[in-house]
């Protein structure tokens, strides 16, 4: 491994795009994706403006990577939440809202639209792919998912997700975050009586309710 000397700094190559993300994932957590920069990252880990483009050829290929990390520590803390719990499903949601809460702006970057072209990180689609694969495994091996479990953990999904961002945005002021999450979580999840009740009737068969009105319109035979 060879050395790159900087302005100020000398890194291993590898070391020199690990302390521009560390830099920048500070900048993040202090004001967001507007405030972070190549510039800016450089000058905190005392390199020359130049230096990050060994490693990033722009803005958007810098946030690709930090929301990368993002997506590895998310899928670690749902693999936690659900070896270290009961109630495998439940506790993930939890740990889903834990962590939009601990650090905003890398939450936000992550499921945001501050990277334009996702397709263009095979790295952080991957890194997401992964996260969206125990979220479904957590479905399934609830049993409660019905006959599409796909559906059923977009409708889970939705619920924490829709409850992060109202918590980040302080639009439940005066609520106990944990407690709320833990009363969310129990609901977001269908009993296997209303996963049925949910599942379109097949081909050619008709509701109760329809065949009731039916009968009332056609009077007595």
């Amino acid at each position: 491994m060879y050395a790159v000397s900087t302005s100020n700094q000398s890194y291993h190559h590898g070391a020199l795009k690990a302390a521009l993300l560390d830099a920048a994932d500070a900048l993040l957590d202090e004001g967001g994706v507007e405030a972070v920069s190549l510039r800016e990252a450089a000058r905190r880990a005392g390199v020359s403006a130049m230096a990050p483009y060994r490693h990033f050829v722009d803005k958007e290929a810098l946030l690709a990577a930090l929301a990368t990390r993002g997506f590895r520590a998310f899928a670690a803390a749902l693999r936690d939440a659900t070896q270290n719990s009961g109630d495998g499903f439940a506790a993930m949601g939890r740990a889903y809202v834990r962590f939009a809460l601990a650090r905003p702006g890398r939450f936000r970057l992550m499921f945001g639209s501050g990277i334009g072209e996702r397709a263009r990180h095979p790295d952080l689609c991957a890194a997401g792919e992964i996260a969206s694969r125990q979220l479904l495994a957590a479905v399934k091996a609830s049993g409660r998912a019905g006959a599409d479990p796909q559906t059923a953990a977009i409708r889970a999904w939705s619920m924490v997700h829709g409850l992060s961002h109202l918590l980040l945005d302080g639009m439940l002021p005066g609520v106990d975050a944990e407690t709320v999450a833990r009363a969310v979580t129990a609901q977001a999840q269908p009993s296997p009586s209303a996963a049925r009740a949910n599942e379109p009737p097949a081909l050619g068969a008709q509701t109760k309710s329809k065949r009731n009105r039916r009968d009332r319109h056609a009077g007595p035979r």
